[in-house]
């Protein structure tokens, strides 16, 4: 102990600080510095009262030496009265009174000494499907509201035996105030011996099992039949399964594994992490991720994917074979028949999963909140979600400034919501697609509870411009001003607020759709949209050039119709029977497009990317709207550029040259490479002259688009080049799962 005055403060610790072993920590640290007082969670995180001769270093401990899933925001200290005569640190119960202006930690894979226990024949714990400690396992999936304590839990019907509620109540042990710890004796039961679900998944059975967000459809990734028989009873279409495998060392013998993607891979978070196959990978059912060169993988992260891994080795004893290869391989999927949301309930997944599982493994643990996996890639040198959900849901994305309390609902595909608290945007798990009722149901879920966690009465509601969109007639339901932001302002808005970035900057937003409006107040089809933003204005200052969008909505899932609309650019319209007629109706498209009958023009990027993959063959009909660009995508090893494929007449960038070559080379990958390289300095050269005239040294770029690794890549390393800064989307997703954050950062500023 330092020698020193005595002193005593009164220490505020705001941040992640409950739930993770936060006033145990406090509690260690004030022994070994010989400091008297107290600790307690209450609304606003932790309050505490130090006193002793070594306060400074006590504080200074509290950061450098918190526990793993901490995250300390601020720690504000100040002077009090002296307590004479007091002995010892107490912890005390948790305070609710007050607002609340704290948060729940995200959900936490096994920790390694959880997994010790777990695989230890002497210890009471072992292969117990739900053992954790303050250092990993269930958060905001079990937690009904805050303070953070076991009442206000999934856990609150599980009354802790003798054994456990000794380490609950010991301040040296790792469960002391664990909320869900539990033990084969007083906690949750899993309906199904690992052995049995094990036996079922190698029988060629879809298992449905209960997870920390909801339930996962599993088969064996290398059934071929199987795998085709999930895809077809899930309707699945085109989209690529996740598959999950034992540990890091597993994962690396089929796909491309660096030091940034290991680290996604095996951090606490777990994600589903995009990486790339490798060409010699153990074989794998082709119908996981059809044509595409990028794999989802995610490692396991509860006790009960250990254990069915841990029987696949043949119960090894230890944790010794978790760093070696191992053969068993899962696909992984979410249980959300027809695009419905994540079925939570034991009753809801058996009435809802018949027909699609052969086995419902369950448990008695309710989940509390939905939450699909987290997927991320290695993006440009830094992670970047694709979607974020489990794992990283409630985490904050800090601003620039405080703003008022406001709700921001997103758009209508992918939705998210976004709930605003001083300087804290808290964005949501995915919700999805909103075109079904059970959807719409889980979106007023997600609001209430995330308002009621946070403590939040928000003074306005944000949405879309679009009028017919389900958030839209949300926000207008819930009797608060609204706040309608267009979709790709949304957009930009979001990368700025994540960044941090006020005052004017200069964004490009590239994706499939959103309603934008003409200089005649007209709505119209927009998605590659150079604008100009200073906080709640926006100027249009550039768009890509119109393509026909012969069908509508249509021409998203058959990529073949954008090709006929670019052949009637080029004025090769008698070109789409001979090049495109083996796809459909190709002279009624032909009309259409050249009759402007249900072909509405349109500036999306995506459009121009549908239209590349039709004219090379790539997907002309489509499983899904981006599984055609998903797979020209995957195509690219090294992009190549035209020189001189592309316009730029009056902020309009017409790409129609680049379209004209691909007519001519020799197969797909040239064309993709071309596409994309050409692509991508086409925007760099349209983007450069605004941004010079105006004095800005970064550029914005988000959209759907931007999920696109070769041309986010492409796009950062060009401007970077010419010495302007790309801003991409990290800490929400580049498509619509990020709109709820510019929603929100647009309407602050008129609030």
């Amino acid at each position: 102990m330092e020698s020193g005055t005595v002193e005593r403060l009164r220490v505020r610790v705001r941040g992640r600080v409950q739930g993770v072993g936060f006033r145990p920590h406090v509690h260690a640290q004030a022994g070994r510095f010989g400091l008297t007082g107290w600790v307690l969670n209450d609304g606003e995180g932790v309050l505490l009262e130090g006193q002793g001769a070594a306060t400074a270093a006590f504080l200074a401990a509290l950061s450098a030496e918190a526990p793993p899933l901490a995250r300390i925001d601020a720690v504000e200290a100040a002077a009090c009265p002296l307590q004479p005569g007091e002995r010892g640190f107490a912890i005390r119960h948790s305070r609710s009174e007050g607002p609340v202006a704290t948060g729940v930690a995200p959900d936490a894979a096994v920790c390694p000494a959880c997994l010790s226990e777990l695989f230890d024949p002497a210890d009471r714990r072992y292969r117990y499907p739900f053992l954790n400690c303050t250092h990993c396992g269930p958060r905001y999936t079990i937690t009904r509201r805050l303070p953070y304590d076991r009442p206000q839990t999934a856990m609150a019907g599980f009354p802790l035996c003798p054994a456990c509620a000794t380490e609950y109540a010991d301040p040296a042990d790792r469960r002391f105030h664990a909320q869900p710890t539990a033990c084969p004796d007083c906690g949750p039961r899993l309906s199904h011996p690992p052995e049995a679900i094990l036996a079922d998944l190698r029988a060629g059975r879809i298992v449905a099992v209960k997870g920390l967000g909801g339930f996962h459809l599993a088969c064996d990734a290398g059934n071929a039949g199987t795998v085709e028989r999930l895809r077809r009873v899930k309707q699945r279409n085109g989209k690529p399964f996740a598959v999950m495998v034992a540990n890091a060392a597993s994962a690396a013998r089929v796909v491309h594994l660096d030091a940034g993607e290991r680290a996604l891979l095996e951090g606490v978070a777990r994600p589903i992490v995009l990486l790339r196959r490798r060409d010699d990978a153990p074989a794998l059912a082709p119908g996981i991720a059809p044509g595409l060169a990028w794999l989802g993988v995610l490692l396991p992260y509860t006790p009960i994917h250990h254990l069915i891994f841990h029987e696949a080795a043949g119960r090894p004893v230890g944790t010794a074979w978790m760093e070696q290869p191992q053969p068993l391989a899962l696909v992984m999927t979410s249980a959300n028949p027809g695009g419905e949301p994540l079925a939570i309930g034991n009753a809801e997944a058996r009435e809802r999963l018949a027909g699609i599982a052969d086995t419902v493994v369950d448990h008695d643990r309710p989940i509390l909140v939905r939450a699909d996996d987290s997927v991320v890639r290695w993006l440009a040198g830094a992670p970047a979600f694709l979607r974020r959900g489990r794992g990283h849901v409630p985490e904050p994305i800090k601003l620039a400034r405080a703003v008022p309390p406001l709700l921001a609902v997103g758009g209508h595909l992918k939705a998210t919501v976004c709930v605003t608290r001083g300087d804290e945007a808290f964005l949501s798990q995915h919700i999805g697609d909103l075109d079904n009722v059970a959807t719409l149901d889980f979106l007023e879920e997600t609001v209430a509870h995330l308002l009621h966690v946070l403590g939040v009465e928000p003074v306005a509601v944000a949405h879309d411009r679009h009028p017919e969109f389900q958030s839209t007639r949300f926000a207008e339901r819930t009797g608060l001003p609204t706040v309608a932001v267009q979709h790709h302002h949304a957009h930009v808005a979001a990368v700025l607020a994540e960044h941090r970035v006020e005052g004017p900057a200069l964004g490009l937003a590239l994706d499939g759709f959103g309603l934008g409006f003409g200089t005649d107040g007209r709505s119209e089809s927009w998605g590659g949209e150079m604008l100009l933003v200073d906080g709640g204005h926006v100027e249009r200052l550039g768009h890509l050039a119109r393509l026909a969008q012969p069908g509508g909505d249509l021409a998203a899932r058959q990529p073949w119709r954008m090709a006929a609309a670019a052949l009637v650019r080029m004025g090769r319209g008698d070109e789409i029977l001979p090049r495109l007629g083996a796809h459909g109706p190709a002279e009624g498209v032909r009309r259409m497009i050249e009759g402007g009958v249900n072909a509405p023009p349109t500036s999306s990027c995506g459009r121009w990317f549908d239209a590349a993959c039709g004219l090379l063959g790539v997907r002309p009909a489509a499983g899904f709207e981006g599984e055609a660009p998903m797979v020209l995508e995957s195509l690219v090893r090294r992009p190549q550029i035209a020189p001189g494929a592309w316009r730029i007449v009056d902020g309009v960038l017409d790409p129609t040259p680049l379209l004209e070559r691909l007519l001519s080379v020799a197969d797909a990958v040239e064309g993709a490479e071309l596409f994309h390289g050409t692509l991508t300095a086409a925007l760099i050269d349209w983007a450069l002259p605004p941004l010079r005239e105006r004095g800005l040294r970064r550029i914005a770029l988000s959209g759907g688009c931007l999920m696109n690794g070769v041309l986010a890549q492409g796009l950062a390393e060009g401007f970077a080049a010419a010495g302007i800064e790309a801003l991409l989307p990290r800490k929400a997703p580049a498509n619509d799962g990020g709109l709820s954050l510019g929603q929100a950062w647009v309407a602050s500023f008129g609030w």
